[in-house]
């Protein structure tokens, strides 16, 4: 992994991130689906159904953000390390010391 650009290593941990955190959010719309199920009056099975759209689109959109965030830290290293190697090395002043 040492060897592995930093940018590949930025996108995978995205990637899992992303995947636990809809993971996370379709257990939370579980929940609140098995509540509605449960429900006894109608406004009841109303609410705990329309909490569960919510809860899977938040955690869906909370994702993405954090996605395209990521994917945004990647190319940006990966084009300063491009501009990096193409551009010239910078002289080092030399100092004169008076003899």
């Amino acid at each position: 992994m040492a060897d592995a650009d930093l940018d590949a290593f930025i996108r995978k941990a995205a990637k899992q991130n992303y995947k636990s955190l809809i993971a996370a959010a379709r257990a939370r719309r579980d929940r609140y689906l098995k509540l509605a199920a449960a429900a006894k009056g109608k406004d009841a099975r109303d609410r705990y159904r329309l909490l569960a759209k919510t809860t899977l689109l938040q955690g869906t959109a909370a994702a993405k953000r954090l996605q395209v965030a990521a994917d945004n830290a990647a190319d940006s290293y990966a084009r300063s390390m491009r501009n990096a190697i193409s551009a010239p090395p910078a002289k080092q002043a030399v100092k004169k010391t008076p003899a």
